[in-house]
C-alpha cells in the first residue's frame, strides 16, 4: 500500500509505511518551495529538477536498475520534448514497482518513444504524465496518445495550468485532457493504492489536488 500526493509541476511524493520517493523537487524553478528529501529517494525525470541533496537516501538522476528501500526503479533515458528529433537524450522515463504495482513516471518528454524505449519500461499497471503542452511538454492529445501507447487505462496527469505555479510557458487546464483521454475521473486530495488488482478496470484519470 502507498499514497501519492501532487505537489506541482511535474513533482509528487510517493509513500510507503516505511518509506517516501520524491519525484522531481526542486519546485523553486516554478515558483514554489522546494520539496525536502532527507531520508527519502529522489528521482529526477530532468536534472533541471534534482535537488542532489547530501541529506537523500539515493539521488537518482538517469537510466539504470536501482533497488532501494520499498522501490524497484528503471531508468530509460529519452528525448525532452523541447529537444525533439535532436537525438540527445537528456530525461529520464522511470518504471517505479511498489510492491505488486508497476507505475510509469513520465516528465517533459517526447511523445514519440521507441518500441525499444517502451520494451525497457515494461508492463506498466499506471502513468503518472504531464498533460499541459504549450510546446514545452505534452498536451491533451499527446499525453492520450503516450498513455494508449504504453497500454495503461489508470492515469495521473500532472503540469497543467494552476494559478500558484509560475510555468515557463502557459499550461493547458486539466479539463482538455480528461474530455480528450475520456473515462471517468477520480479527485482526490492524497491518491492511495492499496494494489495492482484494486485499480480500476476501465479508462479513469486520478486527479490529485495539488498540497
Amino acid at each position: 500500500m502507498f499514497d501519492i500526493e501532487y505537489k506541482g509541476g511535474t513533482t509528487l511524493v510517493i509513500s510507503t509505511k516505511k518509506s517516501k520517493l520524491v519525484v522531481d523537487p526542486k519546485l523553486s524553478v516554478h515558483g514554489l518551495k522546494d520539496i525536502t528529501t532527507k531520508d527519502a529517494v529522489e528521482l529526477a525525470t530532468d536534472e533541471r529538477f534534482a535537488l542532489n541533496s547530501e541529506d537523500a537516501l539515493l539521488n537518482i538522476e538517469g537510466p539504470g536498475e536501482y533497488e532501494v528501500a520499498d522501490f524497484s526503479i528503471r531508468g530509460v533515458a529519452v528525448e525532452r520534448h523541447i529537444d525533439a528529433d535532436t537525438g540527445k537524450k537528456k530525461a529520464t522515463i522511470y518504471r517505479v514497482e511498489i510492491g505488486d504495482t508497476r507505475i510509469a513516471v513520465i516528465g517533459s518528454v517526447n511523445d514519440n518513444l521507441t518500441d525499444d524505449q517502451l520494451e525497457d519500461l515494461g508492463v506498466i499497471d499506471m502513468v503518472i504524465l504531464p498533460v499541459g503542452g504549450g510546446g514545452y511538454t505534452l498536451d491533451a492529445v499527446k499525453a492520450t496518445k503516450l498513455a494508449r501507447k504504453i497500454d495503461v487505462k489508470v492515469v495521473v496527469p500532472v503540469h497543467y495550468a494552476d494559478k500558484a505555479v509560475s510555468y515557463e510557458v502557459p499550461q493547458d487546464d486539466i479539463e482538455l485532457f480528461k474530455k480528450e483521454f475520456g473515462g471517468e475521473v477520480e479527485q482526490v486530495s492524497k491518491l492511495k493504492i492499496k494494489s495492482a488488482s484494486s485499480l480500476p478496470l476501465v479508462p479513469t484519470i486520478y486527479e490529485v489536488t495539488r498540497t
